[in-house]
Formats: C-alpha cells, sequence, structure tokens
C-alpha cells in the first residue's frame, strides 16, 4: 500500500510539475508578447529615437522671418498654403513648443506643459529638450533652420555669423533654394493670388541673395 501510494504521489507530483512547466512558458511567452509591445511603445519615447539634429534658434529666427515678411501677404490674399510647402507653421517641428512658452515678463518664462518657471528662454529650451523632447516630430523637412539660406536667418539675428560659407556659390544655392520655395508654394497655375505671391517672393527674398551676399562678404568675409 506504501508503494502503491508513494507511486500514486509521484505520478501526481510529475504532472503538477508537468502543467506548471507549461504555464511558465505560455507566461513568459505572453510576457515576451507584452514586452515587445510595451517595447515598441517605448521606442518611440526614447530619448535615443527622438535625437534631433535641428537648431531650434535658427528655426526660430526662420519662423520669425516668415511670420513678418510673409504670412501678412499671405493673409491678405486670403490663400492656403499648400500641404507640400515647407513655409508652413505645421512643418516647423519645434511649433507645439514654441506655442507653449508662456512669457510673462523679460525674466520669467513658464512651460505651458507642466507649468514650471524659468529665468530666461534659453533655459526653457533645455527643459523642453530635457522633458518634453518626445513631443517633438523630427520627421524628414520639418526643420525650418535648413531653409535659414532662403529666409535670411542671419538677418533677424542681427549679423551673427552665418552658418553657409560666405562664397558665391553658398550664395547660388541660397537662391536655387528660395526659387524652389516659391515653386512648391506658390505655384503660378494655382490662380491669381498665388502668381502674384509667387513673384513677390521671388522680387524680395530671392533677388536679394546677391545683396546679402554682398553684406556678408563686407562684414563677414574681409
Amino acid at each position: 500500500m506504501l508503494c502503491c501510494a508513494g507511486h500514486q504521489a509521484s505520478l501526481l507530483l510529475f504532472a503538477l510539475l508537468s502543467v506548471s512547466s507549461l504555464l511558465l512558458v505560455d507566461g513568459s511567452h505572453q510576457d515576451q508578447e507584452f514586452g515587445e509591445a510595451v517595447g515598441s511603445r517605448i521606442l518611440q519615447t526614447n530619448p535615443d529615437a527622438h535625437e534631433v539634429h535641428c537648431s531650434r534658434e535658427r528655426s526660430r529666427a526662420a519662423w520669425e522671418a516668415i511670420d513678418e515678411y510673409l504670412m501678412p501677404f499671405v493673409e491678405k490674399e486670403k490663400y492656403e498654403l499648400p500641404s507640400k510647402c515647407r513655409l508652413r507653421p505645421d512643418n516647423d517641428m519645434f511649433r507645439e513648443q514654441e506655442q507653449h512658452k508662456i512669457h510673462f515678463d523679460i525674466n520669467e518664462w513658464h512651460c505651458g506643459f507642466c507649468k514650471k518657471a524659468f529665468r530666461a528662454e534659453k533655459f526653457i529650451d533645455q527643459h523642453f529638450e530635457n522633458r518634453h523632447k518626445n513631443l517633438v516630430d523630427n520627421s524628414e523637412g520639418r526643420c525650418m533652420a535648413d531653409l535659414c539660406g532662403a529666409l535670411h536667418c542671419d538677418l533677424m539675428m542681427q549679423f551673427k555669423k552665418p552658418k553657409s560659407k560666405c562664397n558665391a556659390a553658398a550664395a547660388t544655392r541660397n537662391r536655387h533654394l528660395c526659387e524652389s520655395l516659391a515653386d512648391s508654394c506658390f505655384p503660378i497655375n494655382q490662380g491669381l493670388a498665388a502668381s502674384r505671391l509667387h513673384g513677390k517672393w521671388n522680387v524680395s527674398e530671392c533677388n536679394d541673395h546677391s545683396l546679402i551676399f554682398s553684406l556678408y562678404a563686407s562684414f563677414q568675409c574681409s
């Protein structure tokens, strides 16, 4: 009887261990699937995945140029910039963050996301990069700083040293960039408003590059 009882106990123990093993394997498989799903979400918010190689300061200068010298004419013409136009506000990767800067006073800035206060704009910029970088859409074509050659950002930044080399080749590249923006943002076959804006952009922006180069040469290349 003891022998049989011992044999039955061994069989029961073996069965329990087998079931436990199956549960562990299945559980680990589910954990792996859950981990992979969570991992994919974590990957999207991983700081390395949102590493930005785009100057926030120059992007801000580019948008200031657009906002001051272009948008009043666009609004006057009641013209809607095409989705492929890189001058659209929603093509600025820092736009959402910039709109969440609350400027109370010269030495008082607040983050609109978490309400933290800062003494200077450069500190709130650092805060955005450290705490809210997941809000930056770093997809291709959303770095406004890339358009600085066409938008005279260095003039907006009070003649800081230009990023482009001060030479005729750089001026030519900037002019071509300027003209390509005119063609994509104001296609002349899209009506009178687009045609007028195309002409105004070419005159006020693209035709100025020879003058801008001359200014850079006298201030930076002597």
